[in-house]
C-alpha cells in the first residue's frame, strides 16, 4: 500500500514526472490496482448552467466576456432544466452531475437560492452533485453543504508562479482561499489543473505540489487538456501530446494516491488506446456527455462501447460515503 504523503518536493515530483515513460506507467499503475478498484470508473456529467458574460479573464476561457468567441450568451437554468439534465445523465450511466456557472464568485441573491434549489433537486435523485461557481465565502460553502452538495470543484489551473500569465482578475491566493472554506463545510474537493498553457514542465510539477501537499488532497484532481478556443488569447496552442497527458495522470497518481484522478477536457481529440493508457496509468474519473461546458465531448454511448472494450466498469455514487450533511437530509427524508 503506498504511504500517503503531503511533504512533496518539486525536485522529487520532477523525478517522478521525467521517469521513462514505460517505468512511469507501470508504477502508476501498481498504485492504482493496489489503492483502487483500478477498472472501475467514476463517470461524471457536467453542464453549464449559467453560459458566458463571465468578468473574468482566464486566457483560455469562451465564456469570458472581454473576448469575442462564437459563445451565445444564456442565462441561469431552471430547476427544471437541470433535473431535465440529470435524468438524461443518469440514465447515460452518470453518478455525478456537475453544474458550472460563469461567475467571477457567488453572490448572496435570487440565482444563488435557485443553484441551491438546483442541489437539493439532483441530490433527490440519488446523484452525487457538484458545482463549480466560481470564488465561495464560507458561509456560501456552508449553505451548499446544508442543501446537499457532495463536492465543489475550485481548479488552480497552474503553478502559482505561470498564474498572472493566464489569469489577472484573481489571485492564486483567491483560488486557495476558497478551497479552504470549501473544507470548513466539510464538502470534498475537485481540484486540478489544464496542461496546455505554454507551462513549463516546472509549472506542471510545481501545479501537482501544491495540490499534493495540502493538509488533505482533493478527492477529485482534474487533468485537463487545453481545448483552444477562436477569440481567446490561446487560441493558437498546439494540441497537447497524449504523452504529457499520461504522464500528468500517472505523476498524479503517484502522488496523490487516493484521489480519483479524472481525465478531463481534451478527450474529445484522443482515440480509445490514447485513452487506454491514461486509464492504466491511473485515471479513474470521466465526463461524459455530448459537452464539456462549452466544449465537444464523447457521447456517452461512445463512452460506453469503450468501457465495454476496455473491460472497465461505471462507479455508483457515494461509493466513498456521503459527506455528514448529505447523510442528515437523507435522513430527514426518509
Amino acid at each position: 500500500m503506498q504511504t500517503t504523503r503531503h511533504d512533496w518536493s518539486k525536485e522529487e515530483i520532477l523525478e517522478i514526472y521525467n521517469r521513462p515513460f514505460l517505468d512511469l506507467v507501470y508504477e502508476a499503475a501498481s498504485i492504482h490496482r493496489a489503492n483502487k478498484d483500478y477498472n472501475e470508473v467514476q463517470v461524471s456529467s457536467l453542464i453549464s448552467i449559467k453560459t458566458g458574460g463571465c468578468a473574468e479573464d482566464c486566457s483560455y476561457c469562451p465564456q469570458a466576456a472581454r473576448y469575442h468567441t462564437e459563445l451565445e450568451v444564456q442565462p441561469l437554468m431552471q430547476v427544471s432544466q437541470v433535473v431535465n439534465a440529470a435524468v438524461k445523465a443518469k440514465e447515460g450511466g452518470a453518478s455525478r452531475l456537475c453544474m458550472g456557472a460563469a461567475w467571477r464568485e457567488v453572490r448572496d441573491n435570487r440565482d444563488f437560492d435557485r443553484v441551491i434549489e438546483m442541489v437539493k433537486a439532483v441530490n433527490d435523485m440519488d446523484m452525487e452533485v457538484c458545482c463549480t461557481l466560481g470564488m465561495l465565502t464560507e458561509n456560501q460553502a456552508q449553505r451548499l453543504a446544508d442543501a446537499g452538495l457532495y463536492a465543489y470543484n475550485h481548479n488552480i489551473d497552474t503553478s502559482e508562479d505561470d498564474y498572472k500569465r493566464i489569469i489577472s482578475t484573481r489571485t492564486y491566493d483567491d483560488r486557495l482561499n476558497t478551497i479552504k472554506n470549501v473544507r470548513k463545510a466539510k464538502l470534498t474537493v475537485c481540484s486540478g489543473g489544464i496542461i496546455g498553457l505554454g507551462e513549463t514542465v516546472e509549472d506542471r510539477v510545481s501545479m501537482l505540489q501544491t495540490l499534493s501537499n495540502m493538509e488533505k488532497h482533493p478527492e477529485s484532481v482534474p487533468v485537463n487538456a487545453l481545448v483552444p478556443v477562436k477569440g481567446t488569447p490561446l487560441e493558437n496552442q498546439p494540441r497537447v501530446p497524449i504523452w504529457d497527458m499520461v504522464r500528468m495522470i500517472a505523476t498524479a497518481r503517484i502522488v496523490m494516491p487516493n484521489s480519483v484522478v479524472r481525465l478531463s477536457a481534451g478527450r474529445n481529440e484522443m482515440s480509445t488506446l490514447e485513452q487506454a493508457f491514461c486509464f492504466m496509468a491511473g485515471a479513474s474519473s470521466i465526463f461524459a456527455g455530448d459537452k464539456l461546458l462549452t466544449t465537444p465531448n464523447p457521447a456517452f454511448v461512445d463512452d460506453m462501447a469503450m468501457f465495454e472494450l476496455l473491460g472497465l466498469k461505471t462507479r455508483d455514487a457515494f461509493k466513498n460515503g456521503r459527506p455528514e450533511n448529505t447523510k442528515l437530509l437523507q435522513e430527514e427524508s426518509i
